[in-house]
């Protein structure tokens, strides 16, 4: 393993926020993993993995080291007669994975097509997207913790779930790095279209049959549709949370704004689209000096060149502070801010 000093972040983060690591290095097994964390503790600096860099907002250059997980794999570990079980490092990408199983005819991920980053990164943020999250479909994963330098298999209750959040992303925040994520996926898959354009989508693929492959055809074709390709312009996606609220709360706003968006809960509250409400208070396609809200897509800030972390920070307080003030919401931030 080559630990390099003051290496440049800009590829690895797709805000292309121009930042150095003190040290960086990239772990390809188990041995590599020991050796970076050995090296963090006899420099005595933090350590932060990075896998694809998709849902970070680096405020400046980062002291410490940064370890790039590059573990590979995908291996079926068992299967019954309606579900298979894959076992996945967390250095495979994202999306490579679900067309992995979209390509074997395996229920569950085709929703979460397109999404940006590293296998053993989505468990921390419980990534979603069109009604399925990363936890509908996930069995177990394994964690290495650097401090004890032991490996703890994680079942989904132990994971701590939430909306956008896990054990990882607070208790045990930085504290371990995801080696594999086993999933479980279904023979007979059971389709998820309701939410937002799927099903018009659809109806422009194969004449709207249903299948893993169409599903996940129809999510590309909406997310390419709405979101920017951080290789042509920063951003990290969503940088904020869609805010949950009661249904008292909901009849409120529903008083003065009634077509404001909203999605019932299995709770009996009512999931809120932050872009609506951003949108609302006319922030979506502003530009401040390099960092601005995407022209489409009010969730998303973007970088056009040359935003520095803070100055995208600056901005997302600015546009937290003006939807409290008209709405009364508090808008929580999706993106890991270090």
């Amino acid at each position: 393993m080559k630990i390099m000093e003051n290496y440049s972040l800009k590829s690895l983060n797709t805000f292309g926020l121009k930042v150095d690591a003190k040290y960086f290095a990239v772990v390809a097994s188990l041995d590599e993993i020991k050796q970076a964390g050995k090296f963090a503790d006899k420099k005595a600096v933090s350590l932060m993995v990075l896998g694809g860099g998709s849902n970070v907002l680096f405020r400046g250059d980062f002291p410490g080291l940064i370890v790039r997980n590059n573990l590979k794999g995908i291996s079926v570990i068992d299967e019954t007669d309606d579900f298979v079980f894959v076992k996945v490092m967390g250095g495979e990408v994202w999306d490579d994975f679900v067309s992995f199983c979209v390509g074997n005819g395996w229920g569950g991920v085709e929703n979460l097509s397109l999404i940006p980053g590293s296998v053993g990164a989505v468990p921390i943020q419980n990534i979603g997207a069109y009604g399925v999250e990363l936890k509908d479909n996930f069995f177990e994963l394994e964690a290495w913790f650097w401090k004890t330098s032991e490996m703890k298999i994680f079942s989904k209750n132990e994971c701590e779930f939430e909306y956008r959040s896990s054990i990882f992303k607070k208790k045990l925040k930085g504290d371990v790095i995801i080696t594999s994520v086993t999933f479980r996926l279904n023979k007979k898959p059971k389709f998820k279209t309701d939410y937002g354009a799927i099903k018009n989508e659809l109806k422009n693929i194969n004449n709207g049959k249903i299948s893993v492959n169409n599903v996940r055809n129809a999510i590309i074709n909406i997310r390419r549709s709405k979101l920017p390709d951080p290789a042509d312009l920063g951003n990290a996606g969503s940088f904020f949370k869609n805010p949950v609220v009661s249904l008292v709360k909901l009849s409120e706003l529903k008083t003065e704004y009634p077509e404001i968006v909203s999605y019932q809960q299995v709770d009996g509250n009512y999931k809120l689209a932050a872009g609506w409400l951003i949108d609302k208070c006319g922030w979506k396609g502003k530009r401040v000096g390099d960092s601005g809200v995407h022209t489409e897509q009010a969730l998303v800030l973007v970088n056009y060149g040359n935003a520095t972390g803070n100055e995208i920070l600056n901005l997302a307080k600015e546009i937290q502070k003006s939807v409290f003030e008209k709405f009364g919401v508090i808008l929580e931030k999706e993106v890991n801010v270090v």
